[in-house]
C-alpha cells in the first residue's frame, strides 16, 4: 500500500505561481511513475503532467505545457508541480497519483493510488 499526500496548494492571483508538493511513502518511490490530475467543480478529473521513474521522461497537457513543470526528488520520495502564469481556469483540487505501470496515461484507471487533493484557487 502507498499513501499519497499532497500540500502547497492557495490562493493566488492570476499570473501568480505555486509550487505543490507530494510525497508518497510505502513501497520504493522510485518505482512509481507519478502524476498530477485536477478537478473543477462540476468537471471530470482531467490529466495534468506526470513523470517518469528516473525523472527522464515527462509529460503535459496542452493547457498547462510551457507553465508547469512536474520533477522529482526519488532520495525524499517527493514529486513537485511548478505552477507558473496561473490563470483562473486553472483552479481546481489537485491530486497527485502513483502508477505501478512504466508508461504514462493520462486516464485515471491507468493509476493505482491517490492523495486526498489540495485546492487551487486562482483569482482573475
Amino acid at each position: 500500500q502507498v499513501q499519497v499526500v499532497e500540500s502547497g496548494g492557495g490562493l493566488v492571483q492570476a499570473g501568480g505561481s505555486l509550487r505543490l508538493s507530494c510525497v508518497a511513502s510505502g513501497r520504493t518511490f522510485s518505482s512509481y511513475t507519478m502524476g498530477w490530475f485536477r478537478q473543477a467543480p462540476g468537471k471530470e478529473r482531467e490529466f495534468v503532467a506526470a513523470i517518469s521513474r528516473r525523472g527522464s521522461t515527462t509529460y503535459y497537457a496542452d493547457s498547462v505545457k510551457g507553465r508547469f513543470t512536474i520533477s522529482r526528488d526519488n532520495a525524499k520520495n517527493t514529486v513537485y508541480l511548478q505552477m507558473n502564469s496561473l490563470k483562473p481556469e486553472d483552479s481546481a483540487v489537485y491530486y497527485c497519483a502513483a502508477g505501478q505501470a512504466s508508461v504514462i496515461y493520462t486516464t485515471t484507471s491507468g493509476w493505482n493510488y491517490w492523495g486526498q487533493g489540495t485546492q487551487v484557487t486562482v483569482s482573475s
